[in-house]
């Protein structure tokens, strides 16, 4: 399993699917909002929250058809689906490295994305925690969609109609986070079903995603 990790995570950096895609798309985002927003800091810090979530969303999206697409082409899907590892595993371990390549970096750079929206410096620590808590269901989550998609041509957009649905109450609770911390407002409760929907997804998708790519696999 750590060889798989290791393995993922060169292949992800080499084949540019890594955290220069998606912290480029999150900058150029938090650029050009002020633009079309306007320089009123307070309408900027109002919508913030879910700009940066929007943003976070939107950047792990575009890599999720690199999870299992390059192992499709090169052949290595079908010898780990039919390798002794178990399958449910070999997705962990996928979603994973996405979330190394793709969702961590995002974690660590978005308190400096969130000072170009202007958003109040007591919020920042919320921001991180949820996106901390929260970008890990968003890659498990995109391992399904590309499981089911996997071996399609042009499946990105199939996907992403498919896996956007599911991002939606994590976007709606990671930006809530973000919001009642900036207003002081008590943050426990999405705080837990953030992390939740977080823990369910872990325990869960993997086993079917293995399923779909059992099915798609035939």
């Amino acid at each position: 399993m750590r060889a798989l990790l290791l393995r993922d995570l060169c292949l992800a950096i080499r084949a540019g699917g890594g955290f220069g895609l998606g912290l480029c798309f999150f900058l150029i985002l938090t650029v050009l909002v002020p633009f079309g927003i306007g320089p009123d800091r307070a309408g900027l810090a109002a919508v913030a929250p879910g700009i940066l979530w929007v943003g976070a969303l939107l950047a792990c999206l575009l890599s999720l058809d690199r999870i299992f697409a390059l192992d499709h082409e090169d052949g290595s899907l079908d010898l780990l689906v039919t390798s002794p590892l178990p399958l449910e595993g070999v997705v962990a371990i996928k979603a994973l490295a996405h979330w190394l390549t793709t969702g961590l970096p995002l974690v660590i750079a978005a308190p400096v994305f969130g000072l170009l929206l202007q958003l109040p410096f007591a919020a920042m620590p919320w921001l991180v925690l949820s996106l901390l808590l929260g970008t890990p269901a968003l890659s498990v989550l995109g391992a399904f969609g590309a499981a089911l998609t996997v071996g399609l041509r042009r499946g990105g957009l199939l996907m992403s109609a498919l896996v956007l649905p599911l991002y939606i109450p994590t976007l709606i609770f990671g930006a809530e986070i973000t919001r009642r911390g900036a207003e002081g407002a008590p943050v426990a409760a999405p705080l837990a079903l953030i992390a939740g929907i977080t823990l369910a997804s872990a325990a869960l998708i993997p086993f079917a995603a293995a399923a779909a790519l059992r099915v798609n696999l035939r």
